[in-house]
């Protein structure tokens, strides 16, 4: 015979271990994703936001990586990453942000090369322009980033210090001379 508190303490213990699987079968309880790799973009690989092909463009891109989302979405330019991920009504949750370092691939034809967007470092107001005109060039090093700033101009800034104002897409459409 066994006592009430025995009882209780069995019938917690069966609770607790199918609470894994019901959990599973409800919508927005499933265990969270895994860590998104970043994956390369092809000749055919379009913008998320205005369907340039990003093969077609210089300078960096960026992918995001939603939750809930088999694929990322491809930008073909970080300023265009930083608009959407510091507007206020974002609200997808995001499982990793890629750029590519642009200290390991071709400024005219980058491919491959991506890092983590939030570790990264940033040149805006350089020169060189990306696929929207003015870009953030983005790079792993603080070094490469004070390098190409030296050389083609702009000032060095970490994920944290870009805001909002800083990301603003009025006039990139008018940038490019290829449309």
């Amino acid at each position: 015979m066994s006592t009430p508190s025995i009882k209780l303490s069995r019938r917690r213990c069966l609770a607790c271990a199918s609470l894994p699987l019901f959990s599973a079968l409800l919508p927005g309880c499933a265990p969270s994703e895994g860590p998104a790799t970043a994956q390369d973009f092809g000749d055919g690989t379009a913008c998320a936001l205005d369907g340039m092909l990003l093969a077609e463009y210089p300078g960096p891109k960026a992918q995001i990586h939603y939750q809930g989302e088999d694929k990322p979405q491809f930008l073909c330019d970080p300023v265009e990453m930083f608009s959407l991920l510091l507007r206020p009504e974002q609200v997808k949750k995001v499982r990793a942000v890629y750029v590519q370092d642009m200290e390991k691939t071709d400024w005219e034809r980058p491919h491959g090369a991506w890092i983590d967007a939030r570790s990264a470092f940033y040149v805006r107001d350089g020169k060189l322009m990306g696929a929207m005109g003015p870009t953030f060039a983005s790079f792993a090093r603080r070094e490469a980033a004070e390098g190409f700033a030296k050389t083609h101009g702009g000032k060095v800034m970490a994920y944290a210090e870009v805001t909002p104002e800083l990301a603003d897409l009025s006039g990139g459409g008018s940038q490019d001379q290829r449309m």
